[in-house]
C-alpha cells in the first residue's frame, strides 16, 4: 500500500513538472525523483506548496561523488511532508565547475546543508548568501569527501609550543606501522613493531622471558 501511494505521488510530481523532472522510482519503500539541476528551485517550490505534496520540512541536503562519471556529483535533497506523513528524495546531477541554484529562498533551513556540501564536496550553490566553508578550517585545501581526496589530507595542523601558535605543515607519515607489507594474514610482518619484544616467545609455555 505504501509503495502504491509513493508511485502515485511520483507520477503526480512527474506529470506536473514534465519539463523539470527526468523520472522517478520507488525502491525499498522510498520515493526518489530525478530532476534537472537548473530547475531545482521550481521543483522545490512545487514540492513545498502543492496540496498533493506539502513537503514543508527539509531534512538534509548532501552529495554523492561518482568520480568516473562525466557529471560526477549527485546533489541529494531529503524532504518530509508532515501533512501527508511521507518523504521524498530529489536527486540532481552536476560537475566540478557547474554551480547549482540554492534553494535557501524556498527552505531557509538549507543554509548550513548547502555550506556543508560545498565544504566537503566542492559543490557551489549560486544565490546562497554566505557560501563559506563550514566544517574545515579557513586555510583548508580541497574537499575531503571527494573520493579522490587523499586519506591523509594535504597538511596537518598542530600547536607549536615554541611559536605559541597553531601551525600548518605538510603531512609526514613518520609512524613505522603505516608501512604495511603483509604477505598473508597468517604470516605477519618482516619487521618488529615497538612493544613486540614484550610478547611471550613461542614454545616457552606462555611465560615471559
Amino acid at each position: 500500500m505504501m509503495d502504491e501511494t509513493l508511485d502515485t505521488l511520483g507520477r503526480t510530481i512527474s506529470d506536473a513538472l514534465a519539463d523539470s523532472v527526468l523520472g522517478y522510482e520507488v525502491a525499498h519503500h522510498e520515493l526518489t525523483v530525478r530532476a534537472k539541476a537548473a530547475d531545482i528551485v521550481s521543483v522545490a517550490c512545487f514540492l513545498r506548496d502543492d496540496p498533493r505534496c506539502l513537503f514543508w520540512s527539509i531534512i538534509d541536503v548532501t552529495a554523492v561523488d561518482w568520480p568516473g562519471r562525466e557529471r560526477r556529483f549527485d546533489v541529494v535533497y531529503h524532504l518530509l511532508s508532515p501533512k501527508h506523513n511521507v518523504r521524498v528524495r530529489v536527486k540532481i546531477e552536476t560537475d566540478e565547475s557547474a554551480p547549482v541554484p540554492s534553494i535557501i529562498g524556498i527552505f531557509p533551513g538549507a543554509d548550513w546543508f548547502e555550506r556543508e556540501a560545498y565544504d566537503l564536496y566542492g559543490v557551489v550553490f549560486v544565490g546562497h548568501p554566505d557560501m563559506r566553508r563550514l566544517l574545515t578550517d579557513y586555510g583548508f585545501e580541497g574537499h575531503p569527501l571527494r573520493k579522490d581526496f587523499p586519506l591523509t589530507g594535504f597538511v596537518e595542523v598542530r600547536y607549536d609550543d615554541e611559536l605559541k601558535r597553531v601551525v600548518y605543515a605538510p603531512v609526514r607519515l613518520t609512524q613505522e606501522f603505516r608501512n604495511f607489507d603483509f604477505l598473508s594474514p597468517w604470516e605477519g610482518t618482516d619487521y618488529v613493531l615497538p612493544g613486540d619484544e614484550k610478547a611471550a616467545k613461542i614454545g616457552d609455555g606462555g611465560q615471559k622471558s
